[in-house]
This record gives structure tokens, C-alpha cells and sequence, in this order.
């Protein structure tokens, strides 16, 4: 198993989180084993779908008034600020420079899940159990 598989003890237990970020671990699994002539397309569409998962996970925190918005909202720039400089590089046909940024982030996001999404799982769970 790589460091780019997902494990079901990672999950959450945050139904639409632990979809999206299944899905993302697939997805990078999915691109380290892709030859250089569809690796820019899919790392490109790989941006797409980050870009997605954040903006839903960010739609959520806005809803419960999430009180770190701004902290995990900072994280997600950042890793997306490095996913389109990688994707510049991509561009312009250095794929290495593509394919080592796409090496880093199982890290960044298991850690990411581990400390941010984690919190957000918690207030979310809190939230679902005050009476309505």
C-alpha cells in the first residue's frame, strides 16, 4: 500500500469529507501511475477537483460558522498557491516539477485531515446533535 492509498481509519465519519477525500486519494494513486503523454491533463483536472473539495469543505465550515474558517481557509490557499505554480511549471512541459509536487500532498492533506479536518468533523458532529 502507498502513501498515496487511502485507509478506512482515516475516515472521519463526515459522510460527504470522507467521500471527497476517498476520492482524492484514488484520484492521486490514480496520476503517480500515469504516463508523461495524459499526466498534464489529469494534473490539471486533479487542481479542479481540489479546488472543488475545498470550496465544499469551506461551504460547510461558512453554514456552521466554523470558528477557524479563516486558519483552514489560509491552509487551502496555500496548498492550492503550490498546486498552480506546479501546474505553471506542467504547462510549460516540466512534468517532473508536476510530479513532485503531486509526491507532497498525500502528506499535506493526511496531515491536513489529521489536525483540520478533524476539528471541523467535531464541530459539524456537535452542530448535527443541538436540538433544532
Amino acid at each position: 500500500m502507498g502513501k498515496s492509498d487511502w485507509k478506512d481509519e482515516m475516515a472521519l465519519g463526515v459522510p460527504v469529507i470522507d467521500e471527497a477525500h476517498e476520492a482524492l486519494f484514488q484520484e492521486l494513486a490514480r496520476l503517480q501511475q500515469l504516463g508523461d503523454q495524459h499526466f498534464s491533463m489529469a494534473f490539471r483536472e486533479l487542481i479542479a477537483a481540489v479546488e472543488r473539495d475545498f470550496r465544499e469543505e469551506e461551504d460547510l465550515m461558512e453554514q456552521i460558522a466554523f470558528p477557524s474558517l479563516a486558519n483552514h481557509r489560509e491552509q487551502h490557499a496555500r496548498v492550492l498557491s503550490g498546486l498552480h505554480h506546479a501546474w505553471a511549471a506542467v504547462d510549460e512541459g516540466d512534468l517532473e516539477h508536476g510530479r513532485h509536487a503531486l509526491s507532497l500532498l498525500p502528506q499535506w492533506l493526511i496531515f491536513h485531515q489529521a489536525t483540520m479536518d478533524l476539528a471541523l468533523a467535531a464541530a459539524l458532529e456537535m452542530v448535527q446533535r443541538q436540538p433544532s
